[in-house]
């Protein structure tokens, strides 16, 4: 059995889009289901969104075959909670996952949209426990990456 593992990382981006505009996109069901969830070719099954305090947001989805991760084809139940919003300036959030009917990780996250120049510095800490058959925090991390790398193209693309 696999060590339960307590992880931090904060992953850093530039976005030329003002702070509301990039707020804006977590905030809207649409924009966000489209970065969110869609981007990957994942199968959505369900995706429900109630965007504030106090708020639910959630994701079950099949990973799209093609993924090169351990979980490619897999289900997965992404629950978040909104613990904190203010707009155009942070959200703070709790989530649960669980893939192929099993439990792999709680976090608690924040999102800062910080104004610079004409963008905004997006700073994202993420504080999970992750159990065994997660991948651990390395994969959750490298997921987030592309997840930013998503948010930028719907960006541009807007």
């Amino acid at each position: 059995m696999e060590p339960i593992i307590h992880n931090t990382f904060v992953i850093e981006r530039n976005y030329a889009a003002a702070p509301e505009k990039v707020f804006e996109a977590f905030a809207d069901p649409a924009k966000k289901r489209r970065w969110y969830v869609e981007g990957g070719g994942h199968e959505v099954e369900q995706y429900d969104m109630d965007f504030r305090p106090g708020g639910r947001e959630c994701a079950r989805f099949h990973f799209a075959k093609d993924t090169g991760y351990p979980v490619a084809g897999m289900e997965c139940v992404n629950v978040s909670n909104y613990e904190d919003i203010v707009p155009g300036r942070r959200i703070v959030f709790s989530n649960s996952m669980s893939i192929g009917g099993k439990f792999v990780s709680a976090t608690l996250a924040t999102v800062e949209f910080v104004p610079k120049g004409t963008g905004t510095d997006l700073v994202f800490t993420h504080q999970g426990v992750f159990t065994e058959g997660s991948g651990g925090a390395a994969m959750r991390e490298r997921g987030w990456c592309t997840l930013f790398d998503r948010l930028m193209a719907a960006l541009q693309g807007s």
